[in-house]
C-alpha cells in the first residue's frame, strides 16, 4: 500500500519531490524516485511496507527490459502468478514481492497482465522500449488514480493534492458541471473531479500515453455487469455452498501480511462474517477487531459488535465518535482529503482507522457486501416506486410531497420521515435516476437554484443513465445493483475507505471484492439476492452456519452518523465563496435546519465539504 506520482514532459525533480512528499501519509516507510532525463519521465513513490518488507523497494526496474513500475495496492494471487511466470522462464530478484510480479507479468503478457490480477491496485509502468507510459486501475476502483493530459505532457498521482503540486495542474479552475454532479450524487461520479482537465481513471481501466506525440488511448478492461444468460450450474443449494466457499477463499487470500492485521467490526452481517472467517483462518495469535460507537442510541451498533467479538474471542477495541471529535477534526480531515465527499461517515471511518493504526497496519472490512448482494434499503422501495409511477397521476406527486414535508423533523438514524421524503423525491423522476436522486444531497430543482442556472437532468445524471440504459439486465433489482457497484461503491464507499485509511497509514482490504466471488455473484438471478422483501437473501443463507442467529436476523442499521444534530451544534458557517454558488440559499437552509423546520443535512454537509476541500480562489468555468 503506497502513494504514487509522476509525469512525462515539463517539470523538475523538485516538482516530483513535492508531489511524493505530499503523499507521505500513504507511505511513511520509505520513498524513491526514477528519472529518465533524456525522455522527460519522472516517477515517484511513497511506501507503506506490508508484503516483503525488506524487499519490494520502488520504483522497481526490470534488469532485462528496463521497464520500471510504481505501484500502489496489494495483489492477492501474486504467489500463483509468480509460479506461472517462473515456469515461463522469468527469474525473480525479490523473495515474495507482488510489485515484481506485476513488473514481470507486464514483460510476459503486456497490458493483459491487469486481467490476471486479483487485488487492489493503481500503477504506472514506464515501457522504455516502446516509449510509452502505461497506467492501470483495479476492477472496482479500490485504489485511486488521477491524471491530467495537456500539450505539455501527462501528470498522474494517487491523490488530487499531490497532482496539484505539479506546475501544469496547480492553476486549473473549478469545473461547474462537476460541482453540480457532486450535489446530484453526494459524490463525484465516474471520471469527474472538481477541476477542469483533471480526471479519475475509471475502475477496471487502463491508459497508454505515447511519449513521441502525446497520443492517449484508454480502454475499460472490466466492468461489473449482471450476466443473466450465464446462470451457474446446479440449484440454489449449490449456489449457496459456492458463495460460502468463495467468501472463505476471499478472506484467506486477504490475510497475507508481514505486519499486524485486524478487522473492522460494525456488528452487521458483512463485517461479522469477515471477522469470524478471518479468525478461523489465522493459525497464530489473537485477532484484533475495531469498532466505532455513537452516544446517540439510534446510530450506535457497538453492542452488536461486542457480541460478535465475544463470539470470535478477538481482542476488541471500541472508540466513540461524538460531536466534540467532529468539531475538532472534520475540517482537518476534509482539507487533507482535498476533494469533496458528501458522505459524513468519512469522519467515523477516519476515527476507526486512526484507532486501529495504533495496533495494526492492515484491516479487513465488509465493503462491497451490500453492493453485490442488494443490501440497501432502496431495494425495498423499487417495487413501491414502480407502482407509484404507474398509478399515481404526476400532478398529484407534488401534493403528496408537500404533505410528507410537514412531518416533524427527526434526527434518528433512517427515520420514517427521512426515508419517506427521500423516496418521494426520487419517484417523480425517470427510473434511470431513482438511485442517485435517492442518495443525493440535493434534487435537480434545488441544484438549479443554488447555481443560478437551469440544469438538465439528463446531463446531471448522465453517468447513471448510461449505466441504466446500457444494462443487459431486465429487472429493477439487477439494474440497481449495477448502479451501486459501478458508481456508489468506487466513488463513495471505496474512496472514503481508501482516504480514511491512508491518512492514518493503514491499509484496508475488502474480501467481498474478490474477483471470483464478484464474478460468480454477477451470474446469479436477482431473486437470490432480494427475495420477498429480504435483502442479501443468498448471502444470509450461506452464512447460517457461520454467524450467530441474532446477528444474522437483526435489521440493517447502516453506517450513519448523527450529522443532522451535529450541524446544529456547529458554529454558524462562514463558507469561503465559490463563484457561481448562491450561498444566500445555503444560509437560509442553515437557519431552517437549526430551527428544525426543515432537514437540510445533505445539502449543508456537502457545502461544508466543498468549503474545506475546494473553497479556494479559482472561479467556476
Amino acid at each position: 500500500m503506497c502513494g504514487i506520482a509522476g509525469f512525462v514532459g515539463i517539470g523538475t525533480e523538485g516538482d516530483l519531490d513535492e508531489m511524493t512528499r505530499s503523499l507521505a501519509h500513504r507511505g511513511p516507510d520509505g520513498s524513491g524516485s526514477f528519472v529518465d532525463s533524456a525522455h522527460r519521465v519522472f516517477l515517484g513513490h511513497r511506501r507503506l511496507a506490508i508484503i516483503d518488507v525488506s524487499g519490494g523497494l520502488q520504483p522497481m526496474s526490470s534488469s532485462d527490459t528496463g521497464t520500471t513500475i510504481v505501484f500502489n495496492g496489494e495483489i492477492y494471487n501474486h504467489r500463483h502468478l509468480r509460479r506461472e511466470l517462473e515456469q515461463l522462464g522469468h527469474q525473480f530478484v525479490t523473495d515474495h514481492s507482488d510489485t515484481e510480479v506485476i513488473l514481470r507479468g507486464y514483460d510476459a503478457w503486456g497490458e493483459a497482465v491487469v486481467e490476471r490480477l486479483d487485488g487492489m491496485f493503481a500503477f504506472a509502468i514506464y515501457d522504455v522500449k516502446r516509449q510509452r507510459l502505461f497506467l492501470a486501475r483495479d476492477r472496482f476502483g479500490e485504489k485511486p488514480l488521477f491524471y491530467h493530459v495537456s500539450h505539455k505532457g501527462i501528470v498522474f498521482a494517487s491523490e488530487l493534492a499531490a497532482l496539484r503540486k505539479h506546475p501544469s495542474v496547480a492553476a486549473l479552475q473549478l469545473d461547474e458541471r462537476s460541482l453540480q454532479k457532486f450535489f446530484a450524487y453526494s459524490f463525484l461520479p465516474g471520471a469527474a473531479t472538481p477541476y477542469r482537465g483533471v480526471q479519475k481513471l475509471l475502475p477496471g481501466s487502463v491508459l497508454t500515453y505515447r511519449l513521441s506525440d502525446g497520443f492517449v488511448q484508454k480502454r475499460q478492461y472490466w466492468r461489473f455487469a449482471i450476466v443473466p444468460d450465464q446462470r451457474p450450474e446446479g440449484n440454489e443449494r449449490d449456489w449457496i455452498d459456492q458463495i460460502r466457499s468463495l467468501l472463505m477463499e476471499a478472506v484467506a487470500s486477504r490475510l497475507e501480511s508481514d505486519v499486524p492485521l485486524g478487522v473492522f467490526l460494525s456488528g452487521g452481517i458483512d463485517s461479522s462474517a469477515i471477522a469470524i472467517l478471518a479468525n478461523r483462518e489465522r493459525s497464530h495469535g489473537e485477532l484484533s477487531t475495531f469498532t466505532i460507537g455513537f452516544h446517540e442510541a439510534s446510530y450506535d451498533e457497538s453492542a452488536y459488535a461486542e457480541q460478535v467479538a465475544r463470539f470470535v474471542g478477538s481482542s476488541h477495541h471500541v472508540e466513540f465518535c461524538d460531536v466534540d471529535f467532529m468539531l475538532a477534526s472534520a475540517s482537518k480531515i476534509l482539507e487533507t482529503l482535498a476533494e469533496p465527499l458528501g458522505d459524513p461517515s468519512l469522519i467515523p471511518t477516519y476515527l476507526v482507522s486512526a484507532y486501529a493504526s495504533r495496533y495494526v497496519k492492515v484491516a479487513l472490512s465488509g465493503d462491497g457486501g451490500d453492493e453485490l448482494f442488494a443490501g440497501y434499503d432502496p431495494f425495498k422501495a423499487l417495487k413501491i416506486a414502480d407502482h407509484y409511477q404507474k398509478w399515481v397521476p404526476r400532478p398529484v406527486h407534488a401534493a403528496i410531497r408537500a404533505m410528507a414535508a410537514k412531518l416533524p423533523v427527526s434526527d434518528r438514524n433512517m427515520s420514517f420521515q427521512f426515508k419517506l421524503n427521500r423516496a418521494l423525491r426520487g419517484m417523480s423522476q425517470a427510473r434511470s435516476v431513482w438511485n442517485p436522486v435517492w442518495l443525493a444531497a440535493l434534487e435537480p430543482d434545488d441544484i438549479s437554484r443554488v447555481f443560478g442556472t437551469r440544469v438538465a437532468v439528463d446531463e446531471l445524471y448522465e453517468d447513471a443513465i448510461e449505466l441504466w440504459d446500457g444494462s443487459r439486465a431486465d429487472n429493477l433489482v439487477d439494474r440497481t445493483l449495477e448502479f451501486y457497484t459501478n458508481l456508489y461503491l468506487p466513488d463513495d464507499i471505496l474512496m472514503k475507505s481508501d482516504r480514511a485509511g491512508m491518512m492514518n497509514s493503514l491499509e484496508i482490504r475488502a474480501p467481498f471484492l474478490h474477483s471470483g466471488l464478484a464474478d460468480y455473484v454477477s451470474r446469479l438471478p436477482a431473486h437470490t439476492k432480494f427475495r420477498n422483501g429480504t435483502t442479501k437473501w443468498i448471502l444470509k443463507e450461506a452464512l447460517k452456519d457461520i454467524l450467530p442467529s441474532q446477528i444474522l436476523q437483526r435489521p440493517k442499521k447502516g453506517f450513519g452518523i448523527p450529522v443532522a444534530q451535529w450541524l446544529r451544534d456547529m458554529p454558524s458557517p462562514h463558507w469561503r465563496p465559490i463563484e457561481g454558488l448562491n450561498d444566500k440559499i445555503f444560509r437560509q437552509w442553515d437557519l431552517d435546519h437549526r430551527r428544525r423546520s426543515k432537514d437540510h443535512r445533505g445539502g449543508l454537509w456537502c457545502r461544508y465539504a466543498l468549503d474545506r476541500t475546494v473553497g479556494v480562489e479559482q472561479p467556476l468555468i
